[in-house]
């Protein structure tokens, strides 16, 4: 099999898509989309740590500023981006592991996220959490499939 071109990596803010969720979600570990469970979405609502995150514009330009900057700075071409008030998109060639990609650009913005809240203080105190754990990540094997790709991100949200 073909080394990807790129990575599609998407994540969701925390709280915003629960197992049980009506639209459908999806059980680690496999990938069927499950129909909803209302009682399970419930369950998973009383053991949250804090809030539903839903991005006010100004988050979503911190998010995406440190999108390009990190990749700029760890020369992983960026070839778009999407970030919306309960996910991001991003299209990224990097010769890591995608997780690994997604780990940092989660981990940052969350750092630039709290310290716009006020949040970050010399220690972790009253730093929050912005995003669910894991999220998706699609290898796109050809020129092809990146070009439809950049466009659902550019285009279809």
């Amino acid at each position: 099999m073909n080394d990807p071109v790129a990575y599609f990596i998407t994540w969701t803010t925390y709280g915003t898509w629960l197992p049980g969720d009506p639209r459908g979600w999806v059980k680690r570990g496999q990938w069927v989309v499950q129909p909803p469970d209302a009682p399970q979405e419930q369950q998973a609502r009383d053991k949250m740590m804090g809030g539903v995150v839903v991005l006010t514009s100004e988050q979503r330009t911190i998010v995406d500023a440190v999108v390009v900057d990190h990749c700029r700075i760890r020369n992983w071409p960026l070839h778009t981006r999407n970030v919306r008030t309960n996910h991001v998109q991003v299209v990224v060639t990097a010769p890591v592991d995608p997780k690994v990609v997604r780990e940092q650009l989660k981990a940052w913005a969350s750092r630039r996220l709290s310290e716009a809240a006020g949040l970050r203080a010399a220690n972790k105190n009253g730093q929050r959490r912005w995003w669910t754990e894991k999220g998706d990540i699609e290898w796109v094997r050809d020129e092809e499939h990146l070009a439809q790709i950049i466009r659902y991100v550019q285009e279809m949200q």
